[in-house]
């Protein structure tokens, strides 16, 4: 009886250290994994323009704290419109880790150093789209964007394990940053 006692006292322990190893490590990977889902769907948009040689706009809609992303191609010239395509390729952002608003992750200042000054534009937080024409670049009012586009994913309410940016490059590129709670950015991809 000694040592059935003393065997469950030890894995009571090793549980209650295991555990908060295992939730950390959980929610990293929440957080990966929704940021190389929307870099997926970036991509995936951006591919579209190229082989239907127009262009093809990526959509990002709110229904609640649930984000669905898409590709619009419907849409007239470089207008959206507004519609994700019925039988298209769809994301569903949900669950711990979200589209954060600007403000709520560390600031930039590493990411903007990194792009050598480049103005971010914030892209999460809101419903949007981004226009991609037929060479794979960003379109704003009909020329190439000079801007670089971020998506911040995180939990509002849950700082402590860090958050995630997608950035997108005026080319159509994509990169991938994390930072701690406090910061500071470093590039993943």
């Amino acid at each position: 009886m000694v040592e059935l006692v003393v065997s469950m006292t030890v894995m009571l322990i090793l549980t209650a250290i295991a555990i908060p190893t295992l939730m950390r490590s959980f929610r990293a990977y929440q957080l990966n994994d929704t940021a190389t889902r929307l870099a997926d769907m970036l991509k995936f948009t951006r591919f579209e323009a190229v082989r239907r040689n127009r262009p093809v706009c990526f959509l990002m809609q709110p229904s609640g704290s649930t984000w669905t992303t898409g590709t619009d191609s419907t849409g007239i010239g470089s207008t959206c419109s507004g519609t994700l395509d019925a039988n298209g390729k769809r994301q569903v952002i949900d669950g711990f880790a979200t589209l954060l608003p600007s403000g709520v992750a560390p600031g930039p200042a590493a990411i903007t150093a990194a792009l050598n000054g480049a103005a971010l534009i914030t892209k999460s937080g809101s419903a949007g789209s981004i226009t991609f024409d037929a060479r794979g670049a960003i379109r704003v009012g009909g020329n190439v964007s000079a801007n670089v586009f971020v998506f911040y994913i995180g939990n509002a309410t849950d700082p402590e394990f860090g958050y995630r940016a997608v950035i997108l490059l005026p080319s159509g590129s994509t990169q991938i940053w994390t930072a701690p709670a406090g910061g500071p950015w470093q590039q993943i991809s």
